[in-house]
């Protein structure tokens, strides 16, 4: 059984058996990343009742350290910040790194003629968070469900199959929400959720995705992101 928040229990064990049988057998049985026990781990933390966006990104982190169960937060990452502009951690990671620096300029913080490091280290970070933890809270404070359109990473090459695969368990996940909640698209894997017929009656937000260095100054992106003020403690 899928063990997931209460408010979650029914939909996401819906939405999982939706799965083609040879599927949940590979899931069950099968060697991928997260581990099986942190698949669903976006749903243990944020209740039903409180999600306001569902933001789907592609697949996992590829490294056992990074994929957390979460789209788009980087259990690699400890601080955000370091003496010398972003922590090493997050310069790796550059969807995240990318996401930082948007966040930065939606505060007034950056200007988007300068988002070096040089920039960054010279900022006060006093009312900043610095911990990948305290973005995830302050994702899931402004009820964003961080979810991606495949919730496992198997192998370089086979992100597309896995997509597929999960599509049942949006169709029925999507299904059975409340049309207030609104999708965030992070890229084209994520964007193939608007042929989905399910997706037809929710509000969407369609962006590059971050790993992009584009999505730092794209508007959309600042109008929906800004408001959350998602870098601040």
């Amino acid at each position: 059984m899928v063990e997931v928040h209460p408010s979650w229990q029914a939909d996401v064990e819906a939405a999982y058996l939706a799965l083609a049988p040879e599927y949940r057998a590979f899931l069950e049985e099968g060697d991928y990343i997260p581990p099986k026990s942190r698949v669903f781990q976006a749903f243990k933390t944020l209740p039903k009742t409180d999600t306001r966006y569902i933001l789907f990104g592609q697949d996992p982190y590829p490294r056992p350290e990074s994929a957390q169960g979460y789209a788009f937060i980087d259990g690699a990452v400890e601080k955000i910040f370091c003496e010398k502009g972003l922590c090493k951690a997050v310069n790796r990671a550059t969807s995240l790194r990318n996401f930082i620096k948007t966040l930065l300029v939606c505060e007034g913080l950056l200007e988007l003629s300068d988002t070096s490091q040089t920039a960054i280290a010279k900022l006060d970070k006093k009312g900043l968070i610095d911990s990948i933890g305290a973005l995830r809270q302050n994702f899931e404070r402004n009820g964003v469900l961080l979810l991606n359109t495949a919730l496992i990473f198997e192998q370089k090459g086979a992100s597309a199959k896995h997509v597929r695969a999960w599509r049942p368990f949006v169709r029925t996940l999507l299904a059975r929400l409340d049309e207030r909640v609104e999708l965030i698209l992070f890229g084209g894997m994520a964007d193939t959720i608007l042929k989905l017929p399910e997706a037809a009656r929710f509000t969407s937000h369609r962006l590059e995705h971050p790993y992009n260095h584009t999505f730092i100054a794209n508007p959309k992106a600042h109008a929906l992101f800004g408001p959350m003020h998602l870098i601040k403690a």
